[in-house]
């Protein structure tokens, strides 16, 4: 997907995050000397072309105080898999849900959903409420918890675009 100098320089300006200002959109376009219609316009058209997913925050979860931070994974029945992953990802506290095939005998698991506590015992509380949602579709499930926060990064030019 080719870029035109415009958008690899939009890019370029916010890959490291957008500016933590009231106005951020009107910062960056003030950067690239555009308008910031412009610069809205032109994210909105890399998005509906593909070349954006989406923009969003990625916060450090240990600084917020959440520092129990469970990946939960669980076996659900394939038929209803995907309309209660929506109704977990939909959940105020879970930060992401979704698919991934099963790597049978060693891995059962096809949904997983990331929850963020204070304690863990905040974050079985969480799991518990999963567990009630998904009912009798669950066959077994697990909660991974992080041991120290991964380096975040979205999207990165690389000379190939």
């Amino acid at each position: 997907m080719m870029l035109d100098q415009t958008d690899r320089a939009l890019i370029a300006e916010t890959q490291g995050g957008l500016p933590f200002v009231p106005e951020p959109y009107a910062a960056v376009a003030q950067a690239l000397g555009l308008e910031e219609g412009e610069v809205l316009a032109r994210m909105q058209a890399m998005q509906d072309r593909g070349v954006i997913r989406r923009v969003a925050v990625a916060p450090n979860h240990y600084r917020l105080g959440m520092t129990a931070n469970g990946m939960t994974v669980w076996d659900v029945d394939d038929a209803v898999a995907s309309d209660l992953g929506a109704q977990v990802g939909a959940l105020g506290f879970v930060s992401h849900c979704y698919l991934r095939p099963r790597a049978r005998p060693l891995w059962p698991y096809n949904l997983f959903a990331m929850v963020h506590g204070s304690s863990r015992d905040e974050v079985e509380d969480k799991r518990g409420q999963i567990v009630a949602l998904l009912g009798a579709a669950c066959r077994a499930s697990d909660t991974l918890y992080s041991k120290r926060i991964l380096k975040k990064t979205g999207l990165r030019l690389t000379g190939r675009t």
